[in-house]
């Protein structure tokens, strides 16, 4: 089981990750009750995964922005992290 967490909480759990780049993406359905996943209007381009859109993380009203990237469409080579969700920026992943 891998567990993502900030700020003292598990904000996703799951023995279904996939790993690109030594990062962790989870299942979108693996986010915990204890974090919230706040839309931003950041975004950047990989050029063999495509167009990443960003989240801020709420745990106990702290906000961590920008911490939670995912790939709404990602290009044929990367299609197995449609639908899940990779974290940075002081989230442990382990």
């Amino acid at each position: 089981m891998v567990e993502a967490r900030w700020n003292g909480h598990v904000i996703a759990r799951s023995d279904d990750t996939v790993v690109v780049e030594r990062n962790h993406y989870f299942p979108a359905d693996s986010m915990t009750e204890a974090v919230q996943l706040k839309p931003s209007a950041t975004t950047s381009v990989c050029p063999w995964k495509g167009t990443a859109h960003y989240y801020t993380l709420v745990v106990d009203g702290a906000e961590n922005v920008d911490a939670a990237w995912y790939y709404p469409e990602p290009k044929d080579a990367a299609r197995e992290i449609t639908g899940r969700i990779a974290f940075w920026k002081g989230v442990t992943v382990a």
